[in-house]
């Protein structure tokens, strides 16, 4: 009857608990079945194996084992961390062995913690020493590969040849440089034993070459510009152009920059990537250009006689080409006067384009006045309250004696004066001057292919 009941209450808590949760096995002990039978001998043979494996190895001279029903119990000390923990593993790949007590702790002896250190020492000194042969053929194969790299990239028929211009040059001689430098090295990791380290080092060169990248980004993206404005070559020495709004005159083209030359005689150094993404106007491409003036007449001109002069005058400047032909046409209708706008074209390589516009533009002023053509000056009206009838200034043709055009255009060309481009020689000359100083830092060639 008792022994039902002590099942009853057994069964009850079991049922109505839940399953009993058994603790997991740490990772260091042993496992598997546990045997029923308990023997001295055993325990005995289980503590000298242990005591036979600790003795082959360093750092376990102070650890004791007993071993009590298969229980290991390590006492003393070991030389560091790990070396404790590895006690438990070897303590439990002994057969029969049940659970592991392991007590050891760390040393503090400070001799004890050094000597194992100095032994590492001299054991890697010595074996820097075995591989000293080794070393000095690797790096003598490093050296060779990276001397006959050299060699090639210093001569100058295959890569001026292969290149645009010297810039290119100089960068594919660069690439071969790098590259035999890292065929060498391969090779002397490859005699070392030691092309594992190779990954390593290319991955650590590719993170800081990334890294770098990022923190001289304008400097890559002016380096690029610069190698696709000398491969295009939008522009020559001494070609008239503007970028951004600098006008001025070229004298050379750098691996940072262009350099122009002011009409003030001043330089101006603009970035390879803003003249790469900027609006470039050259001038100086065509031979042919052309210049624009506006004139102003009053309103009661007679508008066909006015632009017949205004087109005789340019047409028989001396320095107006005929082909392409000047023209004349009205372009503004301003508050007190009619504007026309008068072209003309120039051969810029031997007319100054600023003289050659300033000379028709006072022959013009001249012809009109000699025919009688008013350009009136702005006039304002200004009417009062209460006024009903206000008298309007009006400007109107003197009519007698008016000579004709033709007489009107012979007396202003009488005298035209200079416009040959001296101006532009002497900027020019200075050009020329300031770019055999420097002659080797330009990627500029007068006969580089043009865009």
């Amino acid at each position: 009857m008792g022994t039902l009941l002590r099942l009853f209450v057994v069964g009850f808590f079991v049922i109505g608990t839940g399953p009993v949760q058994i603790p997991a096995q740490t990772p260091d002990q042993p496992t598997g079945t546990i045997a029923v039978a308990d023997s001295a001998e055993q325990d005995a043979a289980i503590a000298t194996r242990i005591r036979e494996i600790l003795m082959e190895l360093d750092g376990y001279d102070d650890v004791t084992v007993t071993v009590n029903s298969g229980i290991v119990t390590l006492r003393g000390t070991a030389l560091d961390g790990p070396a404790v923990v590895r006690l438990n593993e070897i303590a439990g790949r002994v057969e029969g062995v049940v659970t592991i007590e392991n007590r050891v702790q760390e040393t503090t002896d400070v001799v004890r913690r050094l000597d194992p250190a100095l032994e590492r020492f001299f054991a890697r000194f010595e074996q820097f020493i075995n591989y000293l042969p080794l070393l000095a053929i690797a790096v003598a194969a490093f050296a060779i590969v990276v001397m006959i790299g050299f060699v090639i990239a210093r001569l100058k028929r295959p890569w001026d040849r292969l290149a645009p211009n010297a810039f290119i040059a100089d960068i594919y001689r660069q690439v071969i440089r790098i590259a035999f430098i890292l065929g060498g090295l391969v090779i002397a990791l490859d005699i070392l034993g030691a092309t594992a380290l190779l990954s390593t080092i290319l991955g650590a060169a590719g993170i800081i070459g990334l890294a770098i990248g990022f923190a001289v980004r304008d400097t890559v993206e002016n380096f690029i510009a610069s190698i696709m404005l000398s491969i295009r070559q939008p522009f020559r020495p001494n070609d008239q152009v503007e970028i951004e709004g600098d006008i001025g005159k070229v004298i050379r083209l750098t691996s940072r920059a262009t350099i122009l030359l002011s009409f003030d005689g001043n330089h101006i150094r603009i970035p390879n990537a803003t003249v790469f993404k900027s609006r470039i106007v050259n001038y100086s491409r065509n031979d042919e250009r052309r210049f624009l003036i506006s004139l102003g007449v009053a309103y009661d001109t007679d508008l066909a006689r006015a632009q017949d002069l205004a087109l005789q005058t340019v047409t028989s400047l001396p320095f107006v080409i005929s082909e392409p032909a000047p023209a004349v046409w009205i372009e503004d209708l301003g508050d007190s006067a009619i504007i026309l706008n008068v072209a003309g074209w120039i051969r810029q390589h031997e007319t100054s384009y600023l003289k050659a516009r300033s000379e028709a533009w006072r022959l013009c002023l001249a012809a009109f006045d000699h025919a009688g053509i008013v350009m009136p000056e702005t006039t304002l009206r200004v009417v009062g309250i209460g006024d009903s009838d206000v008298a309007v200034p009006t400007v109107s043709e003197t009519t007698q004696s008016r000579p004709s055009n033709a007489a009107a255009v012979a007396a202003a060309t009488a005298t035209v004066g200079d416009t040959e481009a001296a101006m532009d020689k002497e900027l020019e000359r200075i050009v020329a001057s300031e770019r055999a100083e420097k002659g080797g830092d330009d990627l500029l060639k007068k006969d580089a292919p043009e865009e």
